[in-house]
């Protein structure tokens, strides 16, 4: 096997398994481990992998976040395909949280002339929800200048007091191990809450969301459904908790 193939395969692996052995390679490829130990040198210099004693692990960057504003530019047709699709989710009497983000805010508009009640954590979507005259209400607390969330010990308390019928929630990070992370630990702690407090919890995602990793953990990957608009080779393993949309042409 050349060398690129070789790089290719053990890439894959790591990828889909997030560690392996140098034994497992050299009993699959059939190189001698001191060619294996070479190739996952080589790989980690270029930043595909990160050694380990008797092996390799899948590297993985820690996200930092975006304001509302820069989120709003980035990925809107797959925000848009994944919000009515989670908006077609909800009936009528139902009690829904609307997380803030702006995956959630594009739901709004396909909620209108439904008769729900809507609690948010979201500034910006208590307004439009309002303008539309839609029954909402606001969490009280310390409002996260860049998010435009509202957090803290307060409105964590508040909704505590609240069960939803749904929860929908945006998420900065996922992956099929580490589960659901977010870059700010009181944001992280809202989502908590909501999950706890909801029959049913669905975290909206673009793909870009997929195989990264944020500070704070919020959740395992089993205690939401996952609305996508796609769904890489990689994460097949995730598709029983995913609903994938795909744009109807």
């Amino acid at each position: 096997m050349l060398t690129e193939e070789r790089y290719a395969y053990i890439i894959r692996q790591i990828n889909q398994r997030n560690t392996i052995t140098v034994q497992e390679l050299v009993d699959t490829l059939h190189h001698s481990e001191s060619t294996i130990r070479r190739d996952l040198s080589q790989l980690e210099a270029n930043g595909e992998l990160v050694r380990i004693h008797g092996g390799a692990k899948r590297k993985v960057a820690i996200s930092t976040e975006d304001t509302m504003e820069e989120k709003t530019v980035k990925n809107v047709q797959d925000k848009q395909l994944i919000a009515k699709a989670a908006a077609d989710i909800v009936q009528d009497h139902e009690v829904i949280y609307l997380d803030a983000g702006t995956t959630t805010f594009e739901m709004i508009p396909y909620l209108k002339d439904k008769e729900i009640t809507v609690v948010t954590n979201g500034v910006p979507h208590a307004s439009l929800l309002t303008d539309l005259k839609i029954e909402t209400i606001l969490l009280g607390g310390k409002i996260k200048q860049n998010t435009k969330a509202i957090i803290g010990t307060l409105a964590q308390e508040q909704m505590g007091n609240y069960r939803f019928s749904r929860a929908f929630l945006g998420m900065n990070s996922i992956d099929k191990e580490i589960g659901y992370t977010t870059p700010d630990l009181e944001e992280a702690i809202m989502k908590k809450v909501a999950i706890a407090q909801t029959t049913e919890a669905y975290v909206l995602t673009d793909p870009s969301k997929f195989g990264t990793i944020s500070f704070v953990k919020v959740s395992d990957i089993e205690d939401c459904t996952i609305i996508t608009t796609r769904l890489s080779e990689e994460n097949r393993a995730l598709a029983n908790l995913t609903r994938v949309i795909e744009e109807r042409t």
